[in-house]
């Protein structure tokens, strides 16, 4: 079964962001790169994204595939869905974003260690 399995924040400060959630919750975080932060717990974890290209409008929650992301493209278009990002690559895998029926953003992605 799929689940959500990841939440993204837009941020404009990502080491702001960060700092703040360390000080509050002491939770740990990866860098990857002045734009993105991560934890990395295996459980439901939290990133923290400054790239404004891919900035959403609030939280993005983010299905976990672990494998065939088009197929998972196709069934999301083929269930009423609407892409507002095509599949992409970031450091560790590619996903792409869409919208429910109800306007509702989501994205969907697959790890992929290799992917650039």
């Amino acid at each position: 079964m799929l689940r959500i399995s990841y939440v993204e924040l837009p941020v404009k400060d990502v080491a702001a962001v960060r700092d703040f959630y360390a000080g509050a919750f002491g939770w740990d975080f990866t860098d990857f790169g002045p734009d993105y932060s991560a934890t990395m717990s295996g459980d439901t974890d939290l990133g923290l994204n400054g790239d404004q290209e891919q900035a959403t409008a609030g939280i993005l929650p983010l299905v976990e595939v672990k494998a065939d992301l088009e197929g998972a493209l196709e069934k999301v278009v083929a269930a009423g869905g609407t892409i507002t990002l095509p599949i992409f690559p970031y450091p560790g895998g590619r996903r792409f974003h869409f919208k429910d029926p109800q306007g509702h953003e989501l994205g969907v992605f697959i790890n992929e260690p290799d992917a650039h």
